[in-house]
């Protein structure tokens, strides 16, 4: 009898589940990872995957959503599919090399630089995060990487991408890297232009725990995965889609056998896809949808804004108020001209505006949208 077995991981040494992790891949056990920083996540993620309890001796891992729209749920992944992630990813990355650990290892894209190390048979270099992401930390293991004449890869959420291309010695860091995977949120184009600009090798991914991490790279498949969009909806299938949720049993979401349907929209041109934004997101205001994705990318554009969150917070006429943050030196008058001048339709201007000095985050990488309406009184 295979057991859901708890394992938490220590952000000050999260290479210590690496023994665990191989034998999650063997097919020899099965373990739910937990964030040891966090007693009240880890707690809720025991209780709602129950752990200790017997499951299926086929899944090797159950990897928890982010839960920002309530309970999180468990993806419930197998060795084929964390396996078959790992070597798609080095089949378009142009082959294995020594991987950085610098995401919580709890969440999947942590937990996948980890087994993308174990099937390249190398040991991965882990940076502690316990006091967040730290830029003199990341280059000197980024130089420490350098120097073994191999390829070096890492992955990075937008906003750690940025932090670190804020300084000349971030920006040196990044430069070492023959491949840096960027997910978790979309990446302001400014930045990724800039990124470029720099010598920056970024490759924007898009995936989650479902699909045991990213599985479509700059809009296109990796080996294996598919991706199609089905009234407007974007459903990604292949050998890295999870068997269902723990807690869900029945989810709506895996009802087609081999395939995952997202809560995100989205389109395919020339082979390319891209992502609207998500569908439980959408603002009705005055009886008018709109994407909050479609603003904030029009908001992005205007110089000195770094990040920029849309939402829509509870109006008594209109259903709800569009409303907009941002971090960033612009001011607000910059912004709404900016909005004019892209000759936006009126209802689409952002009934109010507040910069903040940073983001509340839900997952790493992620803004938690509800958090940023309550800031509008919502």
């Amino acid at each position: 009898m295979t057991i859901l077995s708890p394992l938490p991981v220590d952000p000050h040494a999260p290479a210590a589940i690496l023994p665990d992790l191989e034998a999650a891949i063997a097919g020899q056990a099965c373990f739910l990872p937990l964030p040891l920083a966090d007693a009240t996540r880890a707690t809720l993620l025991r209780n709602t995957q129950r752990a200790g309890e017997p499951i299926d001796p086929d899944i090797a891992l159950v990897m928890s959503t982010s839960g920002s729209t309530g309970t999180p749920k468990g993806a419930q992944l197998t060795p084929a599919n964390l396996v078959a992630s790992a070597d798609a990813t080095h089949k378009v990355l142009g082959g294995t090399g020594q991987w950085l650990l610098a995401m919580p290892a709890h969440h999947i894209a942590g937990i996948q630089v980890l087994v993308r190390s174990l099937v390249a048979g190398v040991d991965p270099l882990c940076i502690d995060l316990s006091e967040g992401f730290d830029i003199p930390t990341f280059a000197r293991a980024a130089a420490e990487l350098d120097h073994t004449g191999d390829r070096t890869y890492t992955a990075l959420t937008p906003l750690q991408l940025a932090k670190a291309m804020d300084s000349v010695e971030g920006i040196d860091a990044l430069r070492t890297f023959d491949a840096i995977l960027v997910g978790g949120a979309a990446i302001n184009p400014r930045l990724r232009a800039a990124a470029a600009d720099l010598g920056i090798a970024v490759v924007a991914t898009y995936g989650s725990s479902e699909t045991a991490g990213g599985c479509v790279y700059d809009g296109r498949p990796i080996p294996g995965a598919q991706v199609r969009v089905q009234d407007g909806r974007i459903l990604l299938g292949g050998p890295t889609i999870a068997h269902g949720y723990r807690n869900a049993p029945e989810h709506k979401a895996f009802r087609e056998p081999g395939w995952f349907a997202t809560s995100d929209g989205g389109f395919i041109d020339a082979g390319t896809l891209t992502v609207t934004g998500r569908l439980d997101n959408v603002i009705d205001s005055g009886g008018l949808k709109l994407h909050p994705e479609a603003l904030e990318t029009e908001i992005l554009k205007v110089k000195g804004v770094d990040h920029a969150c849309v939402v829509g917070v509870p109006h008594p006429r209109l259903g709800q108020a569009i409303m907009a943050a941002y971090t960033g030196w612009a001011d607000i008058g910059d912004i709404l001209e900016a909005l004019e001048d892209a000759e936006l339709p009126r209802w689409q201007i952002p009934k109010d505006i507040k910069r903040l000095a940073e983001f509340p985050t839900a997952g790493p990488g992620k803004i938690d949208r509800r958090a940023v309406a309550r800031i509008f009184g919502a």
